[in-house]
Order: C-alpha cells, then structure tokens, then sequence
C-alpha cells in the first residue's frame, strides 16, 4: 500500500509538471526548419530553460498572415520591407535583425553563360523563353523573385509559356525544376541541404541583389493575450546572445556554414 502510496504521488507530482510546462510556438520561413537550424537551436533553448518550442514552418507570407492573428509569440522570416510593414501597423513589439545568408540562381548544367549580373542572366532567360520555376507561394523567396524581375520590369504573369508558378515549397520547387531543367531561385542554405539536383547547378551567385536578410519579431500581446510573451521575450534575447550566435555560426550541413548571425 505505501508503495502505491509512493507510484501515486510520484506519477501526480510529473503530470502536474507537465501541465505547467511552458511553450512559446514560432511561425517561420522553411529554411530554417527544413536545414534543422531550428531543431539545432530550440533542442539548446530547452535544455536550459526547460521551455518548449514548437515550429509553424511556413512561407514568409503565410508565417506573418498565422502571426498577425496572434497565434504566435515569435515570427522568424526573411523579407525586410514585409517585417518592417508588420512592425508599423503595430503587430510587433520587437524586432531584430538576425542573420543572413544569400540567394542564388540555379540552372541546368548546360548554362555555359558566365553570369555577369542577375538583371542580364533575367533577360536571356526571358528573351530565349527558357523554362523558369516559381515558388509561387508568396514566400520569402518568392518576393525577392519579384522584385529581381521587377529590376528588369518583366511581369511574369504574362509569360506563361515558359514560367511556371507551382505554389509549392524550396524542397518541391528545386525538384521541379530539376526535373524538367528549368531555372529557379533558391536560398543557398536549402540548395547545400537539397540532395536531387544531379541536372542542376548555382548560375548566378555572391551579387548584390541576392543578400537574404533573416529577422525575428516578438509578436505584440495585444493581438492576443494568452501569447505567452515573457518567455517569447526570453527567447529572443537569448538568441541574440553569444550562445545564440555560436549556435548560428556554427550550425552547418556537408561541411559549410549554412547562415551568419550579424544582430542588429
């Protein structure tokens, strides 16, 4: 009996534990989830603070949509004018900025072409209606997309012949395009974790239009007060800190670093 007396009490006080265990949920672009920096980080976030961090891994246009309904402390997505849009109507309370890495352009291996600018290697594929494939899912890399070809105003919704928006995530979209050899863009973190791409290689590369900035936002309370924001607040100046900037630098795949913690 005093046995059982024990296996009760024990078993009462872990649930009662568990009941109380605290979570923070974040809405981020899938780079991040998919390379497992994530993974990386919040396995680290929990070991030391026993708080758990769920992941909403979405594209960045989604994550914000999830974020301005209030059901997530924290945003982590990589559209600098989007977030800053998000911060001025009053859904954030905090932003930082966080860390970078960059786009490419990637293409069928019989692209000889050097790439001299990604405005002229833009027009060749326009001019030559070479096959193109679009994430289309108004994801981050989706609107630096845009915004490349906006460099050369060409409207892509007039050229479907040859542009193909698919509405599909990095993963699917590198695959696509992999298989039909078409060009696409692509953040180089999800390019070096991609394993199909034997029909592909990086085009275009190291320009400036291609610098992909990644920011966090702490999501304001007001938007829903059951945000649990003193622990999204722990989060995001712990991932600030030199511990999080160790884990950012040193998180790589295949031996390269995938991103660069440059906190401002």
């Amino acid at each position: 009996m005093y046995k059982l007396l024990i296996l009760f009490t024990i078993l009462l006080f872990n649930n009662l534990l568990s009941a109380k265990e605290s979570i923070i949920t974040i809405a981020s672009t899938t780079s991040t989830h998919d390379t497992g920096l994530l993974e990386s980080i919040n396995n680290e976030f929990y070991n030391k603070y026993k708080i758990k961090v769920n992941v909403l891994a979405l594209g960045t246009g989604q994550a914000i949509k999830i974020a301005k309904d209030g059901n997530v402390e924290i945003l982590l997505v990589h559209h600098t004018p989007s977030e800053l849009e998000f911060m001025s109507k009053g859904y954030g309370k905090l932003r930082y900025q966080l860390m970078y890495n960059d786009f490419i352009l990637v293409g069928p291996k019989n692209d000889k072409k050097k790439c001299k600018s990604i405005e002229d290697k833009l027009i060749e594929i326009k001019n030559n209606r070479l096959k193109f494939v679009s994430r289309g899912d108004d994801s981050g890399t989706n609107k630096k997309e845009i915004e490349l070809w906006d460099l050369i105003n060409v409207n892509t919704e007039n050229y479907s012949d040859w542009y193909y928006s698919v509405g599909q995530g990095m993963g699917q979209t590198l695959l696509i395009a992999n298989n039909i050899n078409a060009y696409t863009l692509s953040d180089r973190s999800t390019w070096i974790s991609f394993n199909r791409k034997e029909n592909l290689k990086i085009v275009c590369e190291n320009l400036p239009p291609l610098f992909n900035q990644y920011g966090i936002i702490l999501v304001n309370e007001k938007l829903n007060r059951k945000l649990n924001i003193e622990d999204g607040l722990l989060y995001m100046n712990w991932i600030i800190s030199d511990e999080g900037r160790k884990l950012i630098n040193n998180f790589e795949k295949k031996g390269q670093q995938l991103f660069y913690f440059n906190f401002n």
